[in-house]
């Protein structure tokens, strides 16, 4: 029997956890279902029954040759991939563009960065992709990494493809509904590709997957997914997983009118002359810009007709589309862009932006001190600084800050970017390194 069948045929009483002891009195959301590691219900740490068949059942749809569920999100299939594949004190190649968690591995792992650079629009201001040249010159470069790691898709919808004779992890957290129609981009290649379920499919928050397709890294991987994930993983949470997979196995009819759907919706919106549409490789990741508009105003047109986004850039928004959208969500979507008045355009060109020169190692900086931000040119950053979301860093630890760096940060902070600091002492405040 399936466990989310299962789950709904609960008839004995629990004298275990959780406490809410599946009382629906309290008004607990998914409190009937929500149980511990019972006779019969498997345990997804040593999955022998229900929780194998689930993970048996991931892998032959994405094609692996074994996939592990997380309940703890994309960021500890990150965390436990990076440190399953490097030894402490590595060397490993990573894009620039990676999210906080590829970040916060190195530094758990105390390994050694050498940073990828993808390419860069400058209409829209967004690092790309990252390409085989630049890849095949770093790994000449640095004949001794360990590994690499890219975002592909990125947040933007922008596919890298890659290959390279070490282990290669993609974070492929945006691209789970990716091979499940002709519409959608092929799934990434790589030894190793991490998916959050719940950002592009019918799936609940936190439920992701790390798909290992070189067997051979398995066992490590296995070993810190233990250590990083929970000790008690929600079954309310896996439940979802399961009614996903269920989806997944038959969702020709549902892609299919979701295509017509996003047709109908670029369509309808080329017709609007101030609505500029980033191209990117994943029609279902809308990025749009309207003339003329800051990302703040195009974000507060929406909001006031009902419409809440995913992100916001310095002049343009990001819109998440998924299977599961109405139709009325597209109109409602088409009309607001509708409603927004002639402005003179405003032709920006973004420069790629130049890193900061890494005089440390994250790790290496441990004693920090506390300055005033407009006082922190030529110090040494003493933590993480980054626009969320997505959570790509913009200065992180052990990198020395330079004017072009504060001024980018007020810059964003200015134009109502949330841009956070591991300290959280942003605006006015930053930890630098201690001399």
């Amino acid at each position: 029997m399936k466990l989310s069948n299962k789950l709904s045929r609960l008839s004995s009483y629990p004298f275990h956890m959780p406490g809410h002891k599946r009382n629906i009195s309290y008004n607990i959301p998914a409190s009937d279902i929500d149980i511990t590691e019972t006779e019969g219900f498997d345990n997804l740490h040593n999955p022998k029954e229900l929780l194998k068949e689930m993970q048996d059942d991931i892998a032959k749809l994405y094609k692996s040759n074994k996939s592990i569920i997380s309940v703890n999100g994309s960021t500890c299939c990150i965390l436990s991939a990076i440190c399953g594949v490097c030894k402490k004190g590595n060397k490993i190649l990573i894009a620039r563009n990676c999210h906080k968690s590829v970040y916060n591995a190195c530094l758990i792992h105390e390994l050694n960065i050498e940073y990828l650079e993808p390419e860069f629009d400058e209409e829209f201001g967004v690092y790309t992709r990252v390409t085989q040249k630049t890849l095949d010159v770093s790994l000449k470069k640095h004949p001794d990494a360990s590994a690499v790691v890219i975002t592909s898709p990125t947040y933007e919808g922008i596919i890298s493809e890659i290959n390279c004779n070490i282990p290669l992890i993609i974070d492929a957290a945006h691209g789970s509904h990716f091979g499940f129609s002709d519409y959608l981009p092929e799934r990434p290649k790589a030894d190793i590709v991490i998916n959050s379920l719940h950002k592009t499919l019918p799936c609940l928050t936190q439920c992701a997957v790390v798909h290992i397709y070189n067997e051979s890294y398995f066992d490590n991987i296995k070993r810190y997914m233990d250590i990083f994930e929970t000790s008690s993983p929600s079954y309310v949470l896996m439940s979802s997983v399961d009614r996903c997979i269920d989806f997944l196995k038959d969702c020709n009819n549902q892609f299919d009118e979701y295509e017509r759907i996003l047709k109908k919706f670029y369509n309808e919106v080329r017709l609007l002359d101030n609505i500029l549409i980033f191209s990117n490789d994943d029609i279902t990741r809308i990025v749009l810009k309207v003339n003329g508009y800051t990302g703040e105003e195009i974000y507060n047109t929406l909001r006031k007709n009902n419409i809440e986004i995913e992100a916001m850039g310095l002049d343009y928004v990001i819109l998440i589309s998924t299977v599961c959208d109405s139709e009325y969500g597209f109109e409602l979507l088409i009309n607001a862009l509708k409603q927004f008045d002639k402005r003179e355009c405003r032709h920006l060109r973004f420069q790629k932006p130049i890193f900061p020169i890494k005089a440390y190692e994250q790790y290496e900086v441990s004693e920090v001190r506390e300055i005033p931000l407009e006082k922190s040119v030529g110090t040494v950053c003493g933590e993480s600084i980054f626009a969320y979301p997505p959570d790509i860093p913009i200065i992180t630890a052990g990198e020395v800050i330079d004017k072009n760096t504060i001024e980018y940060i007020s810059l964003l902070i200015k134009n109502g970017i949330n841009v956070l600091s591991d300290s959280d002492l942003l605006p006015d405040r930053i930890l630098t390194k201690l001399d």
